[in-house]
Order: C-alpha cells, then sequence, then structure tokens
C-alpha cells in the first residue's frame, strides 16, 4: 500500500492543523469542523490527481476548448460520525461523487492486567454499489487502522471497487501498519499527519483529542 504523507511539504494545510491541535481554538466547534472541512477540500484535490482522465471537446460561447476531464465514478465513503465534516470538504470538490456511509464505534473492555482491549463494532451501513469504481474512504483519525478495516470489509457486500483511496488527518505508525497488512496492495493512504504513538486509551498522540466530541459534543 502506498502511503502519501502530505505535511511532510510545508502548505496552507499546516495552518488548519496547528487550529485543530490548539486546546483554545478547539472550543469553538463550527471553526474545529469548518478546519476539518477546509483539509478534506485539500486532499480531495490531491487526490484528484490521481484520477483517470480523458480529452473532452467543451462548447464555449466563441469557440471549442479541449479539457482533461475526470472519468472515474467516485463513490466517497465515511466513517460516522467524527467523518462528516471531512466528508463534507471531499463532496465540496467532488460533487459529483455518490456516498456511503458506514457506522463504526469502539467497544472497550478491561482485560486481566489493566489493559484496554479494543473492538470495533459496525450496525449500519447505507451504499451504492461500488462494483469497479473509485472509492474514497474518510476518517479524520487513524489511531489502530480497525475502524478504516472495518467499513471497507463492510462496504465489499456492495461490490468490488477498482481503486481504493484512504483519507485521514492523523495517522499513526500502528494504524498504517495494520492497514498494509489488512488492506489491498493496490490502494493509497493519504495522511495530513504521522503521529509517533498511541496512549493506553487508544487515542493518537499528540493527536487532539476526540474529534467526533469536538465535532459534535460529548457523547454519554
Amino acid at each position: 500500500m502506498k502511503v502519501i504523507h502530505l505535511s511532510e511539504q510545508p502548505s496552507l494545510l499546516n495552518q488548519y492543523l496547528k487550529e485543530l491541535r490548539n486546546i483554545h481554538v478547539q472550543k469553538d466547534s463550527m471553526r474545529f469542523r469548518r478546519n476539518i472541512e477546509r483539509i478534506g477540500e485539500i486532499m480531495a484535490v490531491e487526490i484528484s490527481k490521481e484520477l483517470t482522465y480523458a480529452t473532452e471537446q467543451i462548447q464555449t460561447p466563441l469557440a471549442i476548448a479541449e479539457m482533461q476531464v475526470p472519468q472515474d465514478q467516485v463513490v466517497l465513503g465515511t466513517v460516522l460520525r467524527a467523518g462528516l465534516p471531512m466528508h463534507q470538504g471531499f463532496l465540496n470538490m467532488f460533487d459529483h461523487a455518490e456516498n456511503a456511509f458506514i457506522s463504526a464505534y469502539r467497544r472497550e473492555t478491561i482485560g486481566r492486567r489493566g489493559e484496554t482491549n479494543l473492538e470495533i463494532v459496525s450496525e449500519y451501513l447505507a451504499a451504492p454499489s461500488i462494483e469497479g469504481k473509485t472509492l474514497i474512504l474518510v476518517d479524520p483519525m487513524l489511531a489502530t487502522g480497525l475502524s478504516m478495516e472495518v467499513a471497507y470489509k463492510a462496504l465489499l457486500s456492495h461490490g468490488t471497487p477498482k481503486h481504493v483511496h484512504i483519507a485521514c488527518i492523523f495517522a499513526t505508525p500502528q494504524s498504517i501498519q495494520h492497514l498494509q497488512e489488512n488492506m489491498p496492495e493496490h490502494a493509497t493512504l493519504w495522511c495530513a499527519v504521522i503521529d509517533p504513538e498511541l496512549n493506553a486509551q487508544k487515542y493518537i498522540v499528540p493527536g487532539l483529542g476526540d474529534a467526533g466530541d469536538l465535532c459534535f459534543g460529548t457523547k454519554l
């Protein structure tokens, strides 16, 4: 699996990442969601460079213009709930895309030695056929990679995609390794940031906290 680390090259992306991490700016949930959305827009443009293009002739008021136009049938798949603002950023760019939504939540248990055992549970899927299409799966946080694996395998009940792109804002070496072992070899993983570690509760460090709660409020 090819891994692309976008923040290795400094760009405006870093401004939005800085605000996402900042504990003071995070208190503005509307700005937090908008920054995730804007990062989604930037990543969508980067992924669009990998699509298949063909020349089309477009009639303008004055003459015929030849344009390179993407040909892929794109399906945007999102892991609920933190993925929704990022999904909107991608949809702003891929406005002709079909859409898929998958639930995935953590079920935590404590082992005999006090360790946290993590299981990912998926109970909801709404998706079109993905057969032969370009699937873009988005989720802001790839802590262990389990949620993304569960989401992808759930979507396979709707067909086999031609190409797979996975887009996240924060990833860890553990999640990258997990996806390399459990996702198609031809898939591409796009990361804005690769943070160095997970804590005992399986949260990304330094990360930014719970993205879903920061977007939409604390859940019970």
